[in-house]
């Protein structure tokens, strides 16, 4: 049975970048947040706010919109550009146009001032736990886990329990195909499209070498396969209990 990959590791302490020329607000919301628990940055205009954006990753942004220089809509739109972090907006703006653009340009959110320091820590707070269950589900993903055989697509690494295989690339292409449905005959034709291409000439044989390769690095028998059965005139599958 496909068991869900561990979920992706949560920051001790998730980081906000501040970014508003009104130091009245950037200091006690500065302090608010530490105590909270959260790293905090400031930036006293939408420049200097870009450079630390793109220097200190921040796990989420607080953005005033009414800046000089760089405002908060031309900074939302650059850095909505290059990155995916939150965004929550504050705007002295009552207009609904105002709040709908800055959500067109690329904000998660947005608070009309005057705000609650504890509102603005509950929007926060909401828009980092959405951004982590998005980071379980990317993992999840990429990850293909079939009883003590784990397969992590991003880095490119397969495991048998804690122990990390030296799987060749085509060793890997396969076993991924295979986790990928348990329990499933996969031809050999589908084998060759989808590992080595359409337009493979080889030797047809190379497939049997590679699966025979892969059994010696999973199996606890080669010669005895139970978790990459052969289906004779057809192809492979991959048990879901190696049985």
């Amino acid at each position: 049975m496909i068991k869900v990959a561990c979920c992706a590791t949560i920051k001790v302490m998730s980081s906000v970048l501040i970014v508003d020329d009104e130091k009245s607000i950037t200091a006690p919301l500065a302090r608010a947040l530490t105590q909270a628990g959260y790293r905090t940055l400031v930036a006293n205009d939408g420049r200097e706010g870009l450079a630390l954006a793109r220097s200190q990753k921040p796990d989420v942004v607080v953005l005033d919109v009414l800046m000089p220089g760089m405002d908060g809509w031309e900074m939302c739109r650059t850095l909505r550009q290059e990155s995916t972090v939150p965004i929550l907006m504050l705007t002295a703006l009552g207009e609904e146009v105002d709040r709908v653009l800055g959500l067109e340009l690329g904000a998660d959110d947005y608070l009309t001032k005057p705000f609650s320091t504890r509102e603005l820590i509950a929007r926060l707070r909401a828009l980092l736990r959405r951004l982590e269950l998005d980071r379980r589900q990317q993992q999840a993903e990429d990850t293909l886990t079939v009883g003590e055989i784990r397969v992590e697509l991003n880095t490119h690494r397969a495991f048998l329990g804690d122990l990390e295989l030296p799987l060749r690339q085509k060793e890997f292409d396969l076993l991924a195909l295979l986790l990928s449905r348990p329990g499933e005959v996969i031809s050999r034709a589908e084998f060759f499209d989808r590992v080595w291409g359409t337009d493979w000439l080889g030797d047809t044989r190379t497939l049997d070498v590679h699966i025979r390769w892969l059994r010696e690095k999973i199996e606890l028998n080669p010669s005895q396969p139970q978790l990459i059965q052969t289906v004779r005139g057809v192809g492979y599958r991959f048990t879901r209990e190696g049985s």
